[in-house]
């Protein structure tokens, strides 16, 4: 008898490797190996998923296949949400940097909710089409909040993830990808709330991720330890923000009064996303600190680096790609060990 493994293969126990006759071999000459669980977690932040897409574009350089091969699970919120959809369907970091450039330009430098909504809607109908969370490639968690009861709702793409009501699931709820991630980027109230019908016929009203995790790692590591069963050394996860920048200043348009409200909106809605991530990551580093975890996120303090979620300068955006590219260097030690 030939036992055999495949580096694909996952398991919550650990796996015979066994490579010769079993005349030859006796059981208790087993040799015992795992393959770590990898987790991809990409935090919520708008345009300045530009800075995402640099560090990204180097793990994919360091590994040499396309992330959805490496990664055994990835979760997004808001602009981590559109990326993780795409890595999970298999594209090319190169390939979603096509479309935010192509899209999210276009969608950030409109004003009115309505427009940006319909705008989003129109990227994720380009880009997911009718796409439904069984045609993942690799695990995947897309973040999104329950407008009215005040909860999570997270779109997962495999039973295995599931806390409870197995019985019921549904990939996604039975939602098209396009429409969870039009709904986990719903930064109300500068974008629309988002409907969606399950698969059950409910309606549900839904506004961004970023309001209840807009670092989805906590949840990434609960779906692995809790509802796949792994142990906290089985896991190595990458977590990825968008950088932390400098507010732009007020031009002399903008102290028009109309215009400097909504730039204060801005910085409110920036500021409590920023502490909403930073409140998730110190929570992970207290109840996960035993996780082998890699946080790529660095503080830019340089004025000419301001920005917010809605910038929509392509040369800013380019900017912000390449300090991620930099980012990725202070890690990648690390992460060649993780994901290597």
């Amino acid at each position: 008898m030939l036992w055999t493994t495949h580096e694909g293969e996952r398991s919550t126990s650990e796996f015979p490797v066994m490579v010769a006759d079993a005349e030859e071999v006796a059981l208790t000459d087993i040799v015992e190996a795992k393959i770590p669980y990898r987790i991809l977690s990409l935090d919520g932040g708008g345009a300045k998923g530009f800075y995402t897409l640099g560090v990204l574009a180097e793990i994919e350089g360091l590994i040499g296949c396309r992330l959805c091969e490496k990664f055994d699970l990835v979760f997004g919120t808001s602009t981590g949400a559109i990326i993780a959809s795409m890595i999970a369907l298999g594209m090319t970091v190169d390939e979603i940097h096509t479309n935010y450039k192509t899209y999210v330009p276009d969608i950030m430098r409109l004003k009115k909710p309505e427009h940006k909504s319909a705008k989003l809607a129109e990227l994720a109908e380009k880009i997911f089409g009718d796409a439904k969370f069984d045609d993942v490639k690799t695990g995947v968690g897309i973040v999104t909040t329950k407008w009215v009861i005040e909860r999570p709702m997270i779109f997962k793409g495999s039973v295995e993830q599931a806390h409870g009501r197995k019985g019921t699931f549904k990939p996604g709820f039975g939602v098209r990808i396009g429409d969870a991630v039009q709904a986990s980027c719903s930064a109300f109230p500068f974008f629309s709330p988002k409907t969606v019908t399950a698969a059950d016929g409910d309606e549900v009203t839904l506004v961004d991720g970023g309001y209840c995790a807009n670092n989805p790692t906590l949840y990434a590591i609960a779906d692995a330890s809790r509802a796949l069963g792994l142990t906290h050394q089985d896991l190595r996860v990458v977590s990825v923000g968008v950088g932390v920048y400098p507010s732009p200043k007020q031009s002399m348009f903008s102290k028009m009064y109309w215009a400097n409200k909504y730039l204060l909106s801005v910085q409110l809605l920036q500021k409590t996303l920023e502490i909403n991530t930073q409140s998730m990551d110190q929570l992970r580093a207290i109840l996960f600190k035993d996780v082998p975890t890699v946080r790529i996120s660095d503080t830019f303090e340089q004025p000419e680096m301001a920005t917010d979620l809605f910038e929509h300068d392509l040369k800013k955006l380019n900017i912000l790609r390449q300090r991620g590219r930099e980012s990725f260097a202070k890690s990648e030690a690390l992460l060649k060990e993780y994901l290597l």
